[in-house]
């Protein structure tokens, strides 16, 4: 310490003295400067060599006139620059003396300090380790109560916790036994009331962002419901306000069945971790928000499908409809023109006349016709089958680009950056396949009708010749 107060001592020292040097040295610069731009200009003024040795000589005798000046004003100076060296000198020998007055100090505080704090020590034997106990139980028991919606309902319970913490933890006072009670009291009313569901009217920010008086159901320590919606406690603010997005149908269901009954039992939905499941499903997206992770490759996916449900709808109406007629037609014993069957049944009386192999051909005609009838646009049900699966991989396509391109410029540390990508490449394949599935069963079932509608046809045509080579039999 001794060493340390010197050091400092000899650096204020030197440094002063080496102010009052830099001080010497730039006035003789100057006055060096000045003396050599006169002569300079005297040089100037001359005519002959003669006239400048005459001047040369006028300014070495002013130039050792002014030297003798300075080194009387120097000398002049020389007992008040040993002043100066005299205070600094006694300035250091004080701080010397007064560093060793508080390290002494120092030294006998730290000694007291250790005498204290063992006597401290020794009175509170055990009662120091229950005090530290009982800090950490408030601090958590104040972390629990951020959380909890219970708060909701209780208000300000955090205020004595974080004064018990602090006061604890930053000096030694002890905790009063009101103190203790009021801990466990807290404690207590937490357990109670995280088994009730009750109600209170209290001031709920909206959807919206306006508030309005409600009635607020709470379930225990895990939801809160009003108006048949959930809502959060937001320990910043002290404030309850509802979910800016709530979740899917069958939840909000049995948070209305809560709020609007009174006292019976009713199926409900609760979050046992406090909130956390529910701002998961809160983040899920519904089906329309998934339809739109698909961009415009699923939106022509899904104008696609309509179409070819739109031509499916048509086809299973006609063909069951041509259908009844068809085997209406078999019971009876005139043949009509409403119907295929009827019209191949026509070609046998108006063409009675004919024979076998003639008739054949003409029936054959006659179903033929029929044929682009019965089978009309199930082909495009088919090419929608087939072409649906196959822009959703266009769109799996274009999406995968997208997110490489996302990778590239700004590289993988956010993956928010990557989900439009990803999203457009994986819900438009789910689209094509929901599209395409679908409208491969339906036209195998309207394939199979139409087939069975011809066969029909058919096997009358057949009966009908068989009949006519019996009877030219």
């Amino acid at each position: 310490m001794n060493t340390l107060s010197n050091t400092k001592s000899k650096t204020i020292m030197f440094k002063k003295v080496k102010n009052k040097m830099t001080t010497v040295l730039r006035l003789f610069t100057a006055t060096f400067c000045l003396l050599s731009s006169c002569w300079s200009a005297q040089a100037q003024d001359v005519a002959s060599l003669d006239e400048l040795l005459a001047k040369l000589a006028q300014g070495n005798i002013a130039q050792s006139e002014q030297n003798k000046a300075r080194e009387a004003e120097f000398s002049a100076k020389k007992s008040q620059q040993d002043q100066y060296l005299a205070d600094a000198t006694k300035q250091r020998d004080q701080a010397i003396v007064l560093s060793n007055q508080l390290e002494t100090h120092f030294q006998n505080n730290e000694i007291v300090l250790g005498n204290k704090t063992d006597a401290l020590n020794k009175r509170m034997g055990e009662l120091k380790e229950l005090f530290g106990v009982l800090q950490q139980v408030a601090g958590d028991t104040r972390s629990k109560f951020q959380t909890s919606v219970i708060s909701a309902q209780i208000p300000d319970r955090g205020v004595f916790l974080d004064d018990l913490a602090q006061s604890m933890g930053s000096t030694s006072k002890l905790a009063s036994i009101e103190e203790i009670e009021r801990l466990w009291f807290e404690l207590q009313r937490e357990m109670t009331e995280s088994g009730k569901v009750t109600t209170f009217n209290r001031e709920v920010v909206l959807a919206n962002g306006d508030k309005q008086n409600a009635e607020i159901t709470r379930v225990g320590g895990f939801n809160l419901a009003a108006n048949g919606k959930y809502l959060e406690y937001i320990d910043e603010t002290g404030s309850v306000a509802e979910l800016i997005r709530q979740p899917s149908s069958r939840y909000l269901n049995s948070a209305q069945q809560l709020t609007s009954t009174h006292g019976q039992l009713v199926p409900f939905a609760l979050d046992p971790t406090g909130g956390s499941i529910l701002n998961l499903l809160v983040q899920a997206p519904d089906i329309v928000e998934r339809i739109e992770q698909g961009g415009t490759v699923g939106y022509i996916i899904l104008i696609i499908g309509a179409i070819g449900l739109l031509i499916a709808i048509e086809r299973f109406i006609s063909l069951f409809l041509i259908g009844s007629k068809v085997n209406r037609q078999l019971k009876a014993d005139k043949p009509s023109k409403d119907n295929p069957l009827g019209r191949v049944m026509l070609v046998q009386s108006e063409n009675s006349t004919l024979d076998t192999e003639t008739l054949e051909l003409k029936l054959s005609e006659s179903i033929l016709r029929e044929v682009p009838i019965l089978s009309k646009k199930l082909t495009i049900i088919k090419i929608i089958s087939v072409v649906a699966p196959l822009i959703g991989l266009l769109g799996t396509v274009t999406g995968m680009i997208v997110t490489f391109q996302a990778i590239t410029l700004f590289g993988t540390g956010d993956p928010k950056l990557m989900a439009g990508g990803i999203s457009q490449a994986l819900v438009t394949t789910v689209l094509g396949l929901v599209v395409a599935i679908p409208m491969v069963f339906i036209s195998t079932m309207l394939n199979t009708r139409s087939r069975g509608i011809i066969n029909i046809l058919q096997q009358e045509s057949a009966g009908i010749i068989a009949e006519r080579a019996e009877q030219g039999a």
